[in-house]
């Protein structure tokens, strides 16, 4: 699969994946012959058995479809690369793709990762604490957003409303017990201490206190600004010569998180520690969602600072922080 045309550093070899529920589709940087294994176990074992010690693999991150290549790729010794699709799905564009299919998606995959491997940080599995937490906070967002489609869909239907009472009700349910077991599952991961450090900001709830967890866990040794970066609250500048663009934020971590912690925004922008600062942000001329990402990314901030502190918070501190 992989000739002297392949890039290679430091003997390296890349290959990229494409993953679908039931196959894998990958191809080695130089080569044009891609190979289609099944997405099982032991397909997956025999295929990296044949793999040299120096492979380098990309693959999209798609749900859970990858995960059984990463992690058996991970536990042999060889370096993984998870890629985030809008970045590779420009990165094709750009190089003038014309089409897609899975084959072109493992030869675009290869060619990414033998170019910009050096920008990339290799992937990592999470602590088994750490991995059941953002599980739960991902089916809870996705029971949300199920939940709020039926209601949009029963808005001018009273006869439909009527006969989704019940099960409305059920859906609340299910929600209360999810977030009693991301609870459980925060303090599972966290020092009792950290946990009660965090939600101890106004504002900052069961659900985006875990977020945040799940975010400070994974960049203990960094600063505020990578947390910001991560969760996709970062503002990025669109400035061109003399002009000064508006700055939007990237958006590039998981959308679920953002929005537990607008909703998190939200209710501090209610109380007599954070109104002011909200207030602040809309005297400035911020729109209304403009001046709470402002205040989410405070919140941010505040709850890192009280993370690697190990205190609690402090309204007195609020301008150092």
């Amino acid at each position: 699969m992989h000739t002297s045309e392949s890039i290679e550093t430091n003997k390296s070899i890349f290959f990229g994946v494409d993953a679908a529920s039931e196959h894998l589709d990958a191809g080695a940087y130089g080569h044009n012959t891609v190979q289609r294994i099944h997405n099982t176990d032991p397909a997956i074992a025999r295929w990296l058995d044949k793999l040299p010690p120096h492979a380098v693999i990309a693959v999209e991150s798609t749900g859970r479809y990858h995960q059984r290549l990463v992690r058996a790729a991970h536990a042999r010794g060889l370096t993984v690369y998870l890629l985030n699709p809008r970045d590779v799905r420009h990165y094709a564009r750009g190089l003038g793709a014309r089409g897609k299919t899975d084959r072109l998606d493992a030869r675009i995959l290869a060619r990414y990762v033998a170019h910009e491997h050096r920008e990339l940080r290799p992937w990592t599995p999470l602590a088994p604490e750490h991995e059941r937490l953002e599980q739960l906070l991902r089916q809870r967002g996705t029971l949300v957003r199920h939940q709020q489609a039926l209601r949009m869909s029963a808005q001018d239907a009273p006869e439909l409303q009527e006969l989704m009472g019940t099960l409305t009700a059920e859906f609340d349910a299910v929600l209360a017990r999810l977030e009693q077991r991301i609870g459980q599952a925060a303090r599972a991961l966290a020092h009792q201490e950290q946990w009660r450090h965090i939600t101890s900001v106004p504002g900052i709830g069961v659900l985006s206190g875990a977020a945040l967890l799940s975010v400070f866990t994974r960049l203990q040794r960094r600063r505020a600004d990578a947390a910001i970066a991560l969760l996709g609250m970062d503002l990025r500048p669109m400035d061109s010569g003399n002009k000064t663009g508006l700055r939007r934020m990237s958006k590039r971590g998981c959308s679920e998180w953002r929005r537990l912690l607008f909703n998190a925004a939200m209710s501090a922008s209610r109380t007599r520690t954070w109104q002011p600062f909200y207030e602040r942000e809309r005297a400035k001329g911020l729109s209304r969602v403009a001046a709470l990402n402002a205040l989410a990314r405070r919140l941010v901030r505040v709850t890192f600072a009280l993370f690697k502190t190990n205190t609690s918070f402090n309204p007195e501190s609020l301008a150092a922080a």
